[in-house]
């Protein structure tokens, strides 16, 4: 065993001791897929792919720490600007992730509940059934949750819910002097209950937080981690790290 590999679960333990809180709701942007492959040779299908297998991986730490959400942001309305190549490669891997959930002993073992936010009419039907499956299989389950952002953007999700109010007011169903915060978080994400996000975690040396749950997340003043690795480099030391910082945030406000 390398010295890293030695001291690695010795700094783990160090930073789990100095986090006293947990966040409920971790919500990831995964960047760098493109920039990992690139770094090492490989195709850019393949950088998505070690990608997503990082994902399975962090889902693993994060049921082991106690996060009970985790919102991860795999594609966004912007994403449509990529090629067709590239689009055509990362749907066929959501496909297929998809499915694989509906038999995935940990998905059951951990009772895992799958949901998707964003615009469903901007996929193609295939992964859209594929989605709707993991939805119906898991939709029982309360261990943990994990939304799926795809084909998301942050103010078109506030658009789509103000379009819904706006026709509920105009059918006579909602009067316009009862719409409150309540209100626009039932029309958000389909209706489903989603809690405030506590933690934002952005990889691959990017600092910003890219229009990502905007009413959860900026509404709500989550705190926010940037850290260098790529996303298929991130480590469970990085998400330590963040829980850090989430749970300094939250004992300085305690003060």
């Amino acid at each position: 065993m390398t010295l890293r590999g030695l001291l690695e679960p010795l700094y783990e333990r160090y930073l789990l001791m100095q986090c006293t809180q947990i966040p409920t709701h971790v919500a990831i942007i995964q960047d760098g897929n493109r920039r990992f492959a690139k770094e090492i040779g490989i195709d850019t299908a393949q950088g998505h792919r070690a990608g997503a297998d990082k994902t399975e991986e962090m889902l693993d730490w994060a049921h082991e720490l106690g996060i009970r959400f985790v919102t991860i942001y795999s594609f966004s309305t912007e994403n449509f600007h990529r090629t067709e190549e590239e689009i055509r490669e990362l749907f066929r891997l959501f496909k297929e992730k998809f499915i694989s959930t509906i038999s995935d002993e940990r998905v059951h073992r951990y009772k895992i509940r799958v949901q998707m936010l964003g615009d469903r009419s901007l996929l193609p039907e295939d992964l859209r059934a594929a989605v709707e499956a993991a939805e119906e299989a898991t939709k029982d389950y309360d261990g943990f949750t994990l939304n799926v952002a795809l084909a998301y953007g942050g103010r078109n999700e506030i658009v789509l819910a103000a379009r819904e109010i706006v026709s509920a007011v105009r059918e006579g169903k909602i009067a316009p002097d009862t719409i409150d915060q309540k209100m626009v978080e039932s029309h958000l994400h389909e209706g489903k209950e989603i809690p405030p996000v506590d933690l934002i975690i952005r990889t691959g040396n990017e600092y910003r937080t890219s229009n990502f749950l905007p009413w959860l997340a900026n509404g709500h003043e989550s705190a926010v981690y940037f850290c260098a690795p790529y996303w298929p480099l991130f480590r469970k030391i990085d998400l330590l790290r963040a829980i850090r910082i989430y749970d300094q945030r939250v004992s300085a406000k305690a003060h």
